[in-house]
């Protein structure tokens, strides 16, 4: 006999859901399968971070390395240049998603007697923009430099290393677009850049004949 109004079928229900939220078996592994993404996620985030520094810290070595081979010459040509610039570039390795592009300016410092204020000028150039050398500025144009290095009668050698960093995380090989999620943001590629600037070592001025 049923009371009016019951479901048979309903407590048979209510005692299997009952077991159904209270059976631990396998809440191991749903908790394994649930924290494993975030524990993966926090790996390649600490593991790009670190390249990323590293790499920084490797631009920042290319500008004084480069600044400082070419202020120890008493003159270059183009071809010296370009090899230093490839000593630079050689000391990103082992990262290899993308190349530096380095410039090299020298800049002549002189007053004009209409004008008292030091001007920077620059007295050659040479560069290398993704791959290819080339002057990078026409001599006598007019340059800006650190207030603090601004001083008649001075000549400066100005490198600047740029880095279009590619995080592994958004890089695949051949392939046209970027991917992961920092692929929204600039093509997926962090730029880096330093600037050294440094004095000649064993000459007043260091000439470039066919930059």
């Amino acid at each position: 006999m049923f009371r009016a109004g019951a479901h048979p079928g309903m407590s048979v229900v209510w005692k299997r859901a009952a077991w159904f939220f209270s059976d631990r078996r396998g809440i191991a592994a749903v908790e394994f399968a649930l924290i494993v993404p975030v524990l993966l996620i926090m790996y390649f985030i600490t593991m790009e971070a670190s390249q990323a520094i590293e790499a920084s810290k490797k631009v920042s070595r290319i500008s004084s390395m480069v600044a400082d081979l070419v202020t120890q010459q008493t003159s270059v040509v183009n071809a010296d240049l370009t090899d230093i610039m490839k000593i630079g570039n050689s000391s990103l390795q082992p990262y290899n998603r993308s190349v530096a592009n380095i410039s090299i300016t020298a800049i002549d410092i002189r007053t004009d007697p209409n004008n008292p204020i030091p001007q920077a000028k620059v007295a050659w150039s040479w560069s290398v923009l993704d791959g290819k050398t080339g002057r990078d500025s026409k001599p006598t144009t007019s340059t800006t430099v650190p207030a603090t290095l601004n001083v008649a009668g001075t000549f400066l050698i100005r490198v600047k290393t740029t880095l279009a960093y590619q995080p592994i995380i958004s890089w695949s090989e051949g392939s046209e677009k970027p991917l992961g999620f920092i692929s929204a943001f600039n093509e997926g590629k962090i730029t880096m850049s330093e600037t050294y600037y440094l004095r000649p070592r064993r000459a007043t001025s260091i000439p470039c004949s066919d930059c």
